[in-house]
């Protein structure tokens, strides 16, 4: 049977609101809660951004079983590898560990307003490739010296290290970064709306390659974002943080302000289009019934509303047995 996270985004709340969110989340049965990690939100008007690591430090504290993730850090730009590590090592011993790192590739929006350049793909894919083995060999308790085309470490060790064996959970959108995650990391973080496009372009190809580089089975986390909403005018107003994220040239701008203006010179019903919208919990279960039939390990719940406490409450009420009731082994 699948486990269930519970998705706090930084760009929305801010950080006091997030982690009682958080923590209503593992009170309502959630089995898991993940956390994006930026620097810029998607819109400068109703938005947040609270630096995750800090946060994550508090939630490891006020949570006593729900198991703990990034979804997703970029550890290759303005983050040294080495020193995700030792942030993910030092969460891991807070929350008794429960703690899992979750990694991706990176966005503009987050690295070019502290003067980074953000390189096309293959760069960040070839970074990735140096910052994994890095960031592996100080968790599994190595003293590390890496000298690579984009990082150095020099007898690196950590010496709070983990107190159980850190998974490290890469995002991949396409068949080459998934075949990249299976050769080197622990598990797949995908989005999920087609479920056989998913399944055929990046969850097959991640299988194939660790299978292939004789690694142990992998865990695959599927995520997916909905809004819950009685109507449009509501469903509109769950977005208001979130409309910049799916607008046009959204991974070459760095202003946020921008970014709400394109979004607001839109239709608001195009980029309401955008993303799954549910108007009642039994319309919430069949967004989410594709991520469990797909196979996913984990299913991340990404649901956003204008009442964010009232929908966690639904979500544990009425979702989650729901969700659960449809997994092959329930």
């Amino acid at each position: 049977m699948p486990e269930f996270a519970y998705f706090c985004g930084t760009e929305q709340f801010q950080p006091e609101l997030l982690l009682e969110h958080a923590v209503q989340a593992e009170a309502v049965g959630f089995d898991a809660v993940t956390v994006s990690d930026h620097f810029h939100p998607w819109v400068d008007d109703a938005a947040a951004s609270a630096f995750a690591w800090s946060w994550l430090g508090a939630l490891a504290t006020r949570t006593r079983r729900a198991r703990i993730a990034t979804e997703v850090t970029c550890p290759l730009f303005r983050y040294h590898p080495g020193l995700i590590a030792q942030a993910a090592a030092t969460v891991d011993r807070l929350s008794g560990g429960r703690f899992a790192l979750g990694v991706g590739t990176g966005e503009g929006i987050n690295e070019r307003p502290l003067g980074w350049e953000f390189p096309g793909h293959k760069e960040r894919r070839d970074r990735m490739v140096e910052a994994i083995a890095i960031m592996r060999g100080l968790l599994d308790g190595e003293k590390v010296d890496f000298s690579g085309e984009y990082y150095r470490t020099r007898k690196a060790k950590l010496y709070s290290p983990p107190l159980s064996r850190v998974p490290i959970w890469m995002s991949a959108g396409g068949a080459q970064s998934a075949a990249l995650a299976g050769r080197l990391a622990d598990g797949l973080i995908v989005s999920v709306k087609v479920p056989a496009e998913a399944r055929a372009q990046v969850i097959d190809p991640f299988s194939q390659a660790a299978r292939e580089a004789d690694r142990p089975r992998p865990t695959v986390v599927a995520q997916r974002w909905s809004i819950l909403a009685r109507d449009e005018d509501e469903a509109w107003r769950a977005l208001a943080a979130w409309r910049g994220l799916r607008v046009e040239g959204r991974l070459d701008e760095v202003d946020p302000s921008v970014l709400r203006a394109r979004a607001d010179a839109m239709d608001r019903r195009e980029i309401i289009g955008k993303y799954a919208w549910a108007r009642t919990p039994a319309e919430l279960v069949e967004i989410y019934r594709p991520l469990v039939e797909v196979g996913a390990d984990i299913v991340t719940l990404q649901v956003t509303s204008v009442n964010q406490n009232a929908t966690i409450e639904v979500l544990g009420k009425d979702v989650l047995p729901a969700l659960r009731r449809l997994a092959p082994d329930a």
